[in-house]
């Protein structure tokens, strides 16, 4: 492996292993603030035992992902200089942004939540909660707004002497569609992932006999129907944006090779992922789906990879633009089946909650408490179909990906530091996983002895 294809594996691992974090932070940010609200306006004693107790995972998660997320950064110094170069003047705004107003918002609200108990009047306490949840969604959405912009590269202009894009309107930035659809995909699925967590958390106390957490479970199901069902609608639109900006990113997602009119979609396939194979023995197809998702229109056109891929050398000159189509193929199916399983699964829960059986469901709870491998693997397959699918460009349309790599670095020394963060990451890998289900194991009957200004010792000194 050359020194290019090593510095895509270390950012996209990285990368990867950090996303783990931050949907789960995001997500059982606002569902503690919920717990919080509740607790402030009933007075009862079992809310405040929830918000305290998935507080507490909530602080854990954030101490290791806040670890994770600043490896990244130095990457873009390390491997990626020439990249930072050429993009430094439109990536360095949001950056900026991001952690002078977003993360400076949400670490010092959650200090003064984490150590506010007793001590700051109830209403500023409840605001703190709230503050740290808007923090951490404002700061999804600066990194997003980046992120958007290497997929569909707006508001900038080119400077004569460099040839280096500008920044020329913050505004166009943050109304880039890419933005708008790919941030809301990303809150939804934040949500989705905190109450799925929740629940598998619930699920699993319940299943001890510890009825308390029946008001968590029933929340996560509140929060998760509505989050899973907006996503579908929500991931099917941001398909449209696609493929009207990264048509070739759509058309690897179906593996569809020969531009089509109608189009259908299969659900699964065998071969046809190269160019020399195109092809494959199509299982189950389902006749316009294709056109419906990728156009909003029954009979739309959806141009295939081999008259994109002659665009594109027409456009940019000689070269392979086609990404990884079975990577695509496939990342996009298991988000899209996953994302219907636990919407249907979330169905079924509050189809078990109105019978009030919940509790008592031993197959479900049990179902629910194994959820979370297969939640992360849909998140990873998101991430994998966004990334994956903008390839060779790491800037669309203005900078290849082999073009953005630290010139002064060799493939030895990517491995070196690959090898130590794989070490590193690993090690915080097994802590956070010990941490969590060492406090989500946790016995609030036996908890109940502690005084209250007491109980959050143990994830203030892990903040």
């Amino acid at each position: 492996m050359d020194p290019t294809d090593l510095a895509r594996l270390q950012f996209a691992s990285t990368s990867i292993y950090h996303f783990f974090f931050v949907p789960v932070t995001i997500g059982l940010a606002f569902l503690t603030a919920i717990l919080h609200t509740r607790w402030y306006r009933t007075r009862a004693s079992r809310h405040e035992r929830l918000t305290r107790f998935f507080g507490t995972l909530l602080l854990i998660n954030v101490a290791i992902g806040v670890v994770t997320g600043l490896v990244q950064e130095f990457q873009f110094g390390m491997n990626w200089s020439a990249y930072s170069v050429f993009v430094g003047d439109v990536f360095g705004a949001p950056l900026a942004m991001e952690g002078l107003a977003a993360f400076f918002l949400e670490s010092t609200f959650l200090g003064l939540w984490v150590f506010g108990w007793k001590v700051l009047p109830r209403r500023l306490h409840l605001l703190s909660a709230w503050l740290v949840a808007a923090g951490a969604a404002l700061s999804a959405a600066f990194i997003m707004a980046a992120n958007s912009w290497m997929q569909h590269p707006v508001g900038y202009t080119a400077d004569p002497e460099t040839g280096r894009p500008t920044l020329s309107s913050i505004g166009d930035l943050f109304t880039n569609p890419v933005f708008i659809w790919s941030y809301i995909h990303v809150i939804l699925a934040a949500l989705v992932t905190g109450a799925v967590v929740m629940l598998a958390v619930s699920a699993w106390q319940l299943r001890r006999g510890h009825p308390l957490f029946k008001t968590s479970a029933l929340l996560s199901l509140a929060v998760l129907v509505p989050s899973t069902l907006l996503q579908l609608g929500v991931g099917s639109q941001l398909g449209v944006i696609e493929t009207t900006y990264q048509p070739m990113k759509i058309a690897a997602a179906e593996a569809q090779w020969e531009t089509c009119q109608p189009c259908s979609f299969s659900l699964f396939q065998v071969g046809g992922f190269e160019s020399s194979d195109q092809e494959p023995i199509k299982i189950i197809q389902v006749p316009h789906l294709l056109s419906l998702l990728a156009t909003l229109s029954w009979d739309g056109e959806v141009v295939g990879l081999d008259e994109l891929q002659a665009q594109d050398g027409a456009e940019y000159g000689t070269g392979d633009y086609v990404p990884d189509v079975r990577m695509q193929y496939w990342s996009m199916r298991v988000m899209a089946y996953l994302g219907t399983l636990f919407f249907l699964f979330s169905l079924w829960g509050v189809w078990l909650a109105a019978r009030r059986t919940l509790p008592v469901s031993r197959v479900f709870l049990f179902l629910a408490t194994w959820s979370v491998p297969l939640l992360f693997l849909m998140n990873t397959a998101g991430w994998m179909l966004t990334e994956s699918g903008r390839q060779p460009w790491v800037v669309q349309g203005l900078m290849k990906t082999a073009d953005g790599v630290s010139s002064s670095v060799s493939a030895a020394e990517v491995v070196i530091s690959l090898v130590a963060f794989y070490a590193v990451f690993l090690l915080l890998l097994v802590l956070d996983i010990v941490l969590m289900l060492r406090f989500a194991r946790r016995d609030l009957d036996a908890s109940e002895a502690e005084s209250p200004s007491d109980s959050l010792d143990a994830p203030a000194l892990t903040y």
